[in-house]
């Protein structure tokens, strides 16, 4: 059996070029219009639950931070200040920027504190309070 390299190469390096233009075209549309997600950790401490998350170069005011049932949303805009230029390499993300977390325990909206410092977004969140759970005594009757 005799395999025709040429043929079988040509047309692999044919449906490599077409895949590698179909996404590449995808990957500048996105790159425009879909948000990007920011490093988060989500740890625990003695108070709850903090999430924090890396966004230099922002105020606090250009923050929206949202809970629905127990997702915490984190999204906001970060504007490239400097003016355009030639760029021969690029890796800090500017745009629309958006984080989802599912909390493991529901959290009331007024108790979530969240500050910005030194390019650090912290959002604390508490642990449920305890309730307390009446035990009444029960009565028997006696047949």
């Amino acid at each position: 059996m005799t395999v025709e390299w040429t043929g079988a190469w040509l047309k692999m390096t044919r449906n490599y070029l077409e895949v590698e233009q179909l996404l590449g075209e995808g990957w500048v549309v996105c790159r425009h219009t879909c948000a990007w997600q920011p490093p988060t950790d989500v740890y625990e401490n003695d108070e709850g639950l903090v999430v924090q998350v890396e966004v230099a170069g922002m105020r606090s005011e250009d923050f929206s931070i949202s809970l629905t049932g127990r997702t915490l949303v984190i999204a906001g805009t970060r504007t490239d200040a400097a003016a355009k230029q030639t760029y021969h390499q690029m890796e800090i993300r500017f745009g629309e920027f958006r984080t989802e977390v599912y909390l493991p325990w529901p959290v009331e909206p007024e108790d979530v504190e969240a500050s910005y410092e030194e390019g650090f977004l912290k959002v604390h969140l508490p642990r449920p309070r305890a309730q307390r759970v009446p035990v009444v005594e029960a009565e028997w009757e006696e047949d």
